[in-house]
């Protein structure tokens, strides 16, 4: 057996966390997550493995995976062998697990040569982190701006795009200060975040009309206050020339979308806050097989 298949997918960033009303809308970036599966003749054995962080369960793989095999009625064909590496640093609010679930069930299908749509790869991608437990919502927003790249602005109580934004802001980097410590989304305190369901709605209804770094900004002061962050963070990318700044889904990490002739200044702003800070671009490119 020696049917295999790669694939790719990037990382994002919030415009609006869906948590709170099921309406969200979030950013490609140019983070990235490889998936690697080899089928083998071992029908219902699926073993995968973390290799840029062992430490972390392996669950959304096996879920993955079987959601592929379930789609095609071959769970009683095929096992698999899954690797992933990534540069995305789990737990902190960037995506980690959509990026994951959309290169693990693009590669499951080239492993097959099966080709699929779109959407319907990103769905599976969301039922397998739901299987798993890794998302509360099932992230639909994450997945599809993880996936298409750009803006995405989305229902995810009915799982639609609603609508697609080119980001035209060549000029600028996306800067993410990331905290030393992991919240993983299931640990969230879901009830607070439900208790802004209107102001979130307002913020969607701007992200949906064009203002999405308005957008941006505002929704990471509302859940900053909810899940009690330091808004500091994004306050000082803004008075330093972002164009936008806002913690990133339920945290810790924060984006800021700053100019290139700003970026020293934020850089500069944010030492104080210490943990790491990375330097990336917006993503315009699918998600997509590696051959």
């Amino acid at each position: 057996m020696t049917k295999m298949g790669k694939a790719i997918a990037h990382g994002a960033v919030t415009i609006v966390n869906a948590i709170s009303c099921g309406l969200g809308a979030a950013l490609g970036v140019k983070l990235w997550t490889e998936a690697t599966v080899k089928l083998t003749d071992e029908p219902d054995v699926i073993d995968g493995r973390i290799i840029s962080d062992p430490s972390e369960s392996t669950e959304l793989i096996v879920k993955t995976v079987k959601r592929v095999f379930k789609h095609l009625n071959l769970e009683n064909v095929y096992g698999a062998y899954v690797e992933t590496r990534s540069n995305i640093p789990v737990a902190r609010g960037l995506k980690s697990s959509s990026a994951a679930a959309n290169a693990i069930a693009l590669a499951t299908f080239s492993a097959l040569n099966e080709n699929v749509e779109d959407l319907t790869v990103v769905n599976l991608g969301v039922d397998a982190a739901i299987d798993a437990k890794v998302t509360i919502t099932g992230a639909f927003d994450d997945a599809c701006a993880s996936y298409f790249g750009n803006i995405v602005v989305t229902d995810n109580n009915s799982r639609k795009v609603l609508k697609l934004f080119n980001v035209e802001n060549d000029d600028c980097k996306v800067l993410i200060h990331i905290p030393s410590e992991k919240k993983y989304t299931v640990n969230s305190d879901i009830k607070r975040m439900k208790a802004v369901a209107r102001e979130i709605e307002a913020v969607h209804r701007e992200a949906l009309s064009g203002n999405y770094w308005t957008a941006m900004t505002l929704n990471g002061l509302v859940y900053s206050a909810v899940l009690e962050y330091n808004p500091k963070i994004a306050l000082d990318a803004i008075m330093k020339g972002a164009i936008a700044a806002g913690l990133s889904g339920k945290g810790p990490a924060v984006a800021a979308i700053v100019p290139n002739e700003d970026v020293e200044h934020v850089l500069g702003a944010w030492q104080q806050y210490g943990g790491t800070i990375i330097k990336t671009e917006v993503n315009r490119e699918k998600a997509q097989v590696l051959r």
